[in-house]
């Protein structure tokens, strides 16, 4: 076997992405590639930082099923599958990350190899929807393996596992010139800054991304001094996860800005690609934000009464505060996820002086609905809310419309699969969205 034809398949398999597939090829692009030891690795591998490939492996498969390789375990850093498994079994969340990418790639018109599970009733879905999907006992294997815990055991059975090794023998973070937490201003070979001397860059002419510096060209092709394929990496620490994450999420927004623009990017991918990008802060935040701005105390410098003297001093005035707020009572929104969106509006009207308006409404306006709260009132949730039908949110807004009331602002509570109003109203309003479902207008905040 010809390790250098090796590398020509999968230079050529990346260059072919990069042409037909600029969002996949772009991802593909910013992953080193490093030949690996098969002692360990028996397919591909990643550990967030390198494209690990046992060359005899990539020299059995075909050019479009490289590329599916190649990309599968980009998405896999792209979508940072390495810093979202919180306290998921390591395995079922494993699985669930394959089963998440491989039907966009099918989709996407790459080619599986084989043992590759392609499940198409999962496309479109990302690995938490499919996690509690899959049964506890599943012992299906992974097409590849996937080291970012130090707690790991995907790689499959046929895989075999990733040998233990003594920590004076594991390769420590940022050995061999590739530590991805390094800044745009460090040296690709090392952690000196650019801006330092170095005497073996001299004359050497530009190097790959994955060359590491004082090797002969024959080790930087094999990993390794020993020929064998580069040995297995340590695991991720949190402040790789954290710093790789948001690198990655950099890389992604930048390849679908790209891929759009070329008018090359799959329907599914680019759904699932929106959803990941929405803004991630909490929603309790962003709302206590917002209406402590709008409920904001401020001076007043009208001239006062002449029986107070002819001073003009400044005096602090409140003004109340009119919020209406819309809860969707339609099957898809859960009792407890409302009684923990009504909790979180009740904590907030008791910081300021606020009079609430509630709504709930699925197709129609709940029976007895709206409910208002006046500032000295306690804000209390009906006993019983009628709902489980349709959605459709224009009738908060025509009731709005038909009083003639004008609110500071209104928050809607809702899955946002329903019918919007055709116009926007001149009041503002904040849609706090279980889902990944987008809004016509107003302000978005996606439920955690």
């Amino acid at each position: 076997m010809d390790l250098q034809a090796i590398e020509t398949k999968l230079a050529a398999a990346r260059t072919r992405l990069i042409l037909d597939k600029p969002f996949l090829g772009a991802l593909v692009l910013r992953l080193p590639m490093a030949a690996a030891d098969p002692n360990w690795c028996a397919t591909t591998a990643t550990d967030a930082r390198k494209f690990y490939y046992n060359p005899q492996y990539i020299d059995s498969l075909s050019m479009s099923q490289t590329q599916f390789m190649l990309a599968h375990e980009a998405l896999h850093c792209a979508l940072s599958h390495f810093a979202r498994r919180q306290h998921r079994i390591q395995h079922r969340w494993d699985l669930a990350c394959d089963y998440a990418i491989n039907p966009l790639l099918l989709e996407d018109g790459l080619t599986p190899p084989p043992n590759c599970h392609v499940m198409p009733q999962f496309l479109g879905m990302t690995a938490e929807e499919i996690y509690p999907l899959i049964g506890e006992n599943d012992q299906s294997d992974t097409i590849d393996q996937h080291l970012f815990d130090q707690d790991n055991q995907s790689g499959g059975g046929q895989q075999g596992q990733a040998p233990d090794k003594p920590e004076s023998q594991q390769p420590q973070s940022g050995a061999g010139g590739d530590d991805s937490r390094r800044d745009d201003d460090r040296d690709p070979h090392g952690d000196r800054p650019l801006d330092q001397p170095s005497q073996q860059r001299r004359g050497e002419g530009a190097r790959p991304m994955e060359a590491e510096s004082g090797r002969s060209s024959e080790q930087q092709r094999d990993g390794s001094e020993d020929g064998r394929g580069a040995p297995t990496p340590s695991p991720l620490s949190n402040d790789e996860k954290q710093t790789l994450e948001v690198q990655w999420q950099q890389r992604l927004a930048g390849a679908a800005q790209q891929a759009m623009q070329a008018g090359k990017m799959g329907g599914s991918m680019a759904r699932l690609v929106d959803h990941l990008l929405q803004p991630r802060l909490p929603w309790r935040m962003l709302l206590a934000r917002y209406m402590t701005a709008l409920a904001r105390d401020d001076f007043s410098y009208m001239r006062p009464s002449r029986r107070e003297g002819d001073a003009i001093l400044p005096s602090l005035k409140s003004s109340q505060l009119d919020i209406a707020v819309a809860v969707d009572t339609s099957g898809s929104i859960k009792a407890a996820e409302m009684d923990e969106f009504l909790s979180e509006v009740s904590a907030l009207k008791g910081q300021m002086r606020a009079r609430v308006t509630l709504f709930a409404c699925d197709a129609r306006i709940a029976d007895g609905a709206p409910w208002e709260f006046e500032p000295w009132e306690d804000f209390r949730c009906p006993a019983k809310i009628e709902g489980g039908g349709g959605t459709d949110f224009r009738p908060v807004f025509d009731w709005l419309h038909n009083q003639g009331r004008h609110p500071e602002l209104l928050v809607y509570f809702t899955d946002a699969q329903g019918r919007f109003p055709s116009h926007e109203p001149n009041f503002p309003v904040i849609w706090l969205v279980k889902g990944r479902d987008p809004v016509p207008w107003g302000q978005r905040v996606q439920l955690n």
